[in-house]
């Protein structure tokens, strides 16, 4: 597997992107994740976008880091958070997820910012199995969802 950092709106990022957001779609009998996101909160060096790809140059898994300071939805000053971990299903259980994860908690390590945060919900189970083995720790609710009583926020610790 080779990881490359994309734009988030690069054509394989959106076509994964689309896939996640239809899954979401299945797991919550909604319309998907609905945060606001831009491409510029991706962008070196306040977050970053990572892709990664198949023998066959196909993208098959995603993650990225958006800069996140004190803020009305919960936010510490210094934190980073992780948005659009997806792995498709044919490449799951490969340690793709778990390769960008510590590639993005490297960059934001380097970029200066001192915790990691995700905001996931109750029907991931998998996700959620992921990030606690890699030492993330429920922490009071920031975000979007913060209100959903099917929200679940993690940290980790960067420093």
């Amino acid at each position: 597997m080779n990881i490359h950092a994309r734009p988030f709106d690069h054509p394989d990022a959106v076509k994964l992107n689309d896939q996640v957001q239809l899954e979401y779609a299945e797991r919550y009998g909604d319309e998907g994740d609905v945060t606001p996101l831009d491409p510029s909160m991706f962008a070196p060096p306040h977050g970053l976008y990572l892709l990664a790809y198949d023998a066959l140059d196909r993208p098959v898994a995603t993650g990225g880091w958006r800069t996140q300071d004190r803020n009305d939805e919960g936010y510490s000053d210094g934190d980073a958070e992780l948005k659009r971990m997806f792995v498709i299903p044919e490449g799951r259980g490969k340690g793709l997820a778990r390769r960008i994860l510590a590639a993005l908690e490297e960059d934001a390590r380097a970029a200066g910012r001192v915790r990691m945060v995700l905001e996931t919900g109750d029907r991931q189970p998998e996700a959620i199995a992921l990030y606690v083995s890699s030492g993330y720790a429920p922490c009071e609710k920031f975000g979007h969802y913060r209100m959903y009583e099917s929200s679940r926020c993690y940290a980790k610790p960067l420093r």
